[in-house]
């Protein structure tokens, strides 16, 4: 009988889930929304999750109880204490055969190193970093808390440093930037002083969005701007250096696997971002994810059933997804 293997990712703002055979061949795909329960709660995680998997059955023309695994990939699965509540959802959808949750970082693992193991780390609109090693018996992972546990950066922490280079040039506590003048046109206010007062008053505020304009400035030569990516890079590389020492991979051979739009933004983030790692895991090889997540959840599903992931099912995978990387 042919076996089927189902993969979800479940992100910010999406919700991806594909179903391949044993050959790697995808045969469905759908789309639902956000799947991060720290921004919508539980039931609209589920009502995300329903409508990609009818989406991606329908597509298949089989039926969920003929799944033989299951790989999920959940953006904010953090902690153990939020396994029942994922795993309560899950079952909502009455899938057959076995399942495995990870975070959804670990995807990037899985879908963009040959080996499966290894670190990631996400640069996209927030960051987080996870790692295992090739037997699974050590985790390694930081808290994915963002600005309130001093983890940086992706864009949204971009964003927030960028607010103090631009109180600091106003209050002339630091250095003039052409920052100001590049905000000031993308909020249509007239000075520094306004675009300030705008984003004290709650009249509006700065987004992750904005984080491509800090690129642009740096382009130009803005030795703030510059100064920002760079402390960007240092920030990802510190946390990649933290799951090194969890998993005593200074003396290894390893992949580790850079996901997220933050990484096109500018080459001065990851070289910063390596200079950090390399000086204490030379041994590290750093890998561009180029292909879609919610693959390596189908993978995942694969491996929890044993079935064996050749480079022919592999690269089935990958040239029959039918979606890229997105920017996250």
């Amino acid at each position: 009988m042919a076996q089927y293997f189902l993969g979800a990712d479940l992100g910010g703002t999406k919700t991806h889930i594909m179903i391949a055979d044993e050959t790697g061949r995808v045969i469905g795909f759908g789309e639902g929304g956000p799947g991060n329960h720290e921004g919508v709660g539980y039931d609209v995680v589920r009502e995300s999750l329903h409508q990609a998997s009818r989406l991606a059955f329908s597509s298949a023309g089989i039926a969920p109880g003929r799944i033989t695994g299951a790989g999920f990939g959940i953006a904010g699965y953090d902690w153990p204490k939020q396994k029942k509540p994922h795993v309560d959802v899950i079952n909502s959808l009455n899938l057959g055969g076995h399942q495995e949750l990870v975070n959804d970082t670990v995807l990037g693992i899985l879908a963009g190193s040959p080996r499966r193991w290894g670190i990631a780390v996400v640069s996209g609109t927030g960051c987080n970093c996870w790692g295992w090693d090739q037997t699974r018996s050590r985790i390694g992972h930081v808290t994915g808390g963002g600005v309130d546990f001093g983890e940086f950066a992706g864009a949204s922490e971009l964003i927030f440093k960028t607010k103090s280079v631009l109180a600091k040039a106003w209050a002339q506590a630091g250095p003039p930037t052409a920052l100001a003048e590049a905000f000031c046109r993308r909020y249509n206010v007239s000075c520094l002083e306004e675009l300030l007062q705008g984003i004290l008053c709650q009249d509006f505020d700065l987004s992750p969005a904005d984080a491509p304009l800090v690129f642009e400035v740096a382009r130009t030569g803005d030795p703030v701007a510059i100064d920002l990516i760079r402390w960007a890079g240092r920030e990802l590389g510190e946390l990649g250096s933290a799951v090194i020492r969890q998993l005593r991979f200074e003396e290894e051979q390893f992949d580790l696997v850079q996901i997220g739009s933050m990484f096109d933004g500018s080459p001065l983030l990851t070289e910063e971002m390596k200079r950090v790692i390399l000086a204490s895991a030379p041994g590290a090889n750093f890998i561009r994810l180029t292909v879609h997540p919610v693959l390596g959840a189908v993978l995942l599903g694969m491996e929890i059933t044993n079935h064996p992931i050749t480079n022919d099912v592999r690269e089935m995978l990958i040239q029959t997804t039918p979606i890229r990387q997105p920017n996250r």
